[in-house]
């Protein structure tokens, strides 16, 4: 019988589990995507652009055979395998709290139709490397030695040869993939991700340990937007990292992706709540005269060289850089005093790599209210970091030209000051 192969966050033919158990069958398969309206208004313009490229490119990979369809999911899956007469739908696991929500929906809205998950975005799937007695980690540390030791399976041999597939010109419903005209900084889809993946591999690699907290260098790999939208699964990424220090650096981060997804999927209000609940006590300004500082701090006019120039990296080019991103966080929170949840809500709304599970932890973390968090006496001095991670200035150029004369900005505020009163309000809650 025909299947129905539903694709997600997993933008790829290549390692896909769930391609492999849909042509299991040995019946035609149709894959599809739904273009669902709810993730169309949260997502910024440069996400929404990667999405509807990194959908051409599988629809060019299948020849021009994939059924985009618009609409929720509850309604549009059911409607296709219908359609096909489908004996199930394979999909990825999705395991955030609103994919959760979506697929018992679909679950809920198919009669007699199974929906069938396997497989996940990450190398361990949430839910699987807890404690001796099955509770979940809180700290990354222990997580990690726990998370080497279970490993992870091979990747998938699968591919557009693996299916007959169906041609969705057959099917209803169908609407041509959007596109919205904005340039990205680098290009989306499988075969973009897999190119990007070797040259990284070939390049950077061996430098990775030293040179990934400079945002100065091209040292990092860029692959956050990939990993995002499932053009390339981690696992085809491990089997090319060998032993190196950089390696052993890069797979850490991929534990710390694996790490937060499995915290939001055991915590899942902890999206847009503190993890911590004592943090739920402490003061935070949000009148008008935050509101101004909030304005100041998102067009990367602070008057702070390294966090200027992050936002204004964010703003025309959908990425900053990982230790910008800490020091621009720790900025708004520890210096600007304002609730996180606004700088996470903007890093959302601009990131292509957007990423509820990375994004709401890794603002937690500078907050000092998620796990592993940042000592609250740790507060990140803007203008040393700066001479630290980036020491000839070359990055602050980049992006704030103005700094080479005189017209650049006073800072808004002193950071000496604000980090005795982020201290105080820290005090009162511990």
């Amino acid at each position: 019988m025909p299947a129905l192969l539903w694709f997600r966050r997993d933008l790829r033919l290549h390692d896909l589990p769930a391609l492999l158990d849909a042509a299991a069958a040995d019946g035609e398969v149709l894959a599809c995507y739904v273009l669902d309206p709810r993730l169309e208004a949260s997502s910024g313009r440069r996400r929404l652009q990667y999405l509807y490229d990194a959908l051409r490119d599988v629809d060019d990979n299948l020849c021009g055979r994939l059924h985009v369809s618009h609409g929720h999911p509850e309604k549009r899956i059911p409607a296709l395998a219908k359609a096909i007469g489908a004996s199930a739908v394979h999909v990825s696991a999705d395991y955030s709290p609103f994919g959760r929500r979506r697929d018992d929906a679909v679950r809920d809205a198919m009669a007699g139709v199974a929906l069938e998950a396997s497989g996940s975005p990450y190398l361990v799937s949430p839910g699987r490397v807890t404690k001796d007695d099955g509770t979940p980690y809180k700290v990354f540390t222990p997580f990690f030695a726990a998370w080497r030791e279970r490993g992870w399976r091979s990747p998938a041999s699968s591919g557009a040869e693996s299916a007959r597939w169906i041609d969705p010109k057959d099917v209803p419903g169908g609407v041509k993939i959007p596109d919205l005209g904005v340039e990205l900084e680098l290009p989306a889809g499988e075969r973009a991700a897999r190119r990007q993946w070797k040259s990284f591999v070939r390049k950077q690699l061996d430098g990775y340990a030293e040179g990934r907290n400079r945002p100065d260098l091209p040292a990092t790999s860029r692959m956050s937007a990939h990993l995002k939208f499932g053009t390339i699964h981690p696992r085809t990424m491990v089997a090319d990292l060998g032993k190196s220090a950089g390696a052993e650096a890069y797979l850490r981060e991929l534990a710390f992706r694996d790490f937060y997804a499995a915290v939001l999927h055991e915590w899942p209000d902890s999206a847009w709540w503190n993890w911590n609940k004592s943090f739920d006590k402490i003061e935070v300004d949000d009148d008008e005269d935050a509101r101004a500082m909030f304005d100041a701090w998102k067009a990367g006019r602070t008057g702070f060289p390294i966090v200027d120039a992050g936002m204004r990296q964010l703003a025309e080019t959908g990425f900053m850089h990982n230790r910008v991103r800490m020091i621009a966080a720790s900025f708004l929170v520890k210096d600007l005093h304002l609730p996180w949840q606004w700088g996470a809500r903007w890093f959302l709304d601009q990131l292509v790599d957007g990423d509820m599970a990375n994004n709401q932890h890794g603002w937690q973390w500078a907050a000092g209210c998620g796990t592993d968090a940042a000592p609250y006496f740790r507060v990140f001095n803007p203008t040393t970091q700066g001479e630290k991670f980036d020491p000839d200035g070359e990055y602050v150029r980049r992006w704030v030209p103005e700094i080479a004369g005189d017209e650049y900005l006073e800072p808004i505020v002193d950071h000496k000051t604000e980090r005795e009163e982020a201290l105080r309000r820290y005090r009162k809650i511990t």
